[in-house]
């Protein structure tokens, strides 16, 4: 079976093509990449996969069998069309089953919601394409938080709107594990899978945080106003917005969901503290 990645050259795509390669072999894997340079050193053939290029899928995705779409990081108003492209190529090819990579979260009535609702609207898309298919809608990363370990020293903790809300975190390489599983097996037709891990509160998160890496952080919470507004100002409208929309969306319960990470791989999902510990481990 020969599987396409889209956004081979990010943070999730690579680590999906890694676990291909490992499962199914490199020959047996593509990247597609906006700028193939960029994921030349993935060890698998790379083609131009820009998701506003129509064309590049027409071409790209020849000779493939099954293509994992990641969902892309434009605006919510451009992803549905963008995902788009990506379905009329697998048609155009041929190809017999697509997997996409969703996300948890709330459809509506939150900062966040209009990234899900998009989201959403793809995942009809891709059930309504004649192919199988498979969708997984990603929990939190973890990473982004332990790669903010050293601002969170200097800023005396872990402050955002989060409350006592409980995020079942996840990681890339874990969901690494599930596409590849997704994408291989025919049990997984027809099925929507929410791949989270293990729930756990920002006060837990700083306390695992200070066991693996001996800080000393607390939390800190915010309101949600003052966390969006301060958000805004550092990142911008849009992304202040995002980041705000998902920590309040946390406080409402709203990255919790029953988790189906077992049903996709076989397996439990990693326990928290193990991610973080392995993620210290890979940039020592």
């Amino acid at each position: 079976m020969k599987i396409a990645v889209t956004s081979a050259s990010g943070q999730l795509g690579s680590h999906i093509i890694e676990q291909l390669k490992n499962d199914i072999g490199a020959e047996n894997v593509l990247g597609l990449a906006r700028t193939p340079e960029k994921a030349s050193g993935l060890g698998v053939e790379i083609r131009k996969g820009d998701y506003t290029q129509a064309e590049d899928f027409v071409s790209g995705l020849e000779g493939m069998d099954a293509v994992i779409i990641l969902s892309g990081n434009d605006e919510p108003s451009k992803r549905i069309g963008q995902h788009r492209n990506i379905i009329e190529g697998a048609k155009k090819n041929g190809l017999r089953k697509i997997v996409y990579t969703s996300i948890t979260g709330a459809e509506e009535g939150n900062a966040f919601s209009p990234i899900v609702s998009s989201n959403r609207q793809s995942e009809e898309d891709v059930k309504n394409s004649g192919m199988d298919w498979v969708i997984g809608r990603n929990g939190i990363y973890i990473e982004p938080d332990l790669e903010y370990v050293d601002n969170y020293i200097k800023e005396g903790g872990i402050r955002n709107s989060a409350a006592d809300g409980l995020c079942a975190y996840t990681s890339r390489s874990e969901l690494a594990v599930a596409y590849s599983k997704m994408a291989q097996g025919e049990e997984h037709h027809g099925q929507s899978y929410n791949l989270v891990g293990e729930p756990i509160t920002q006060k837990q998160l700083a306390d695992l945080i200070n066991e693996v890496y001996g800080t000393s952080l607390e939390y800190l919470p915010m309101s949600v106003e003052e966390y969006l507004e301060e958000r805004k100002q550092a990142l911008g409208n849009f992304l202040g917005t995002v980041i705000g929309g998902i920590y309040s969306g946390i406080r409402d319960g709203y990255f919790n969901p029953p988790s189906d990470f077992e049903k996709a791989t076989g397996r439990t999902h990693v326990p928290a503290r193990e991610l973080i510990h392995k993620y210290k481990q890979s940039i020592e």
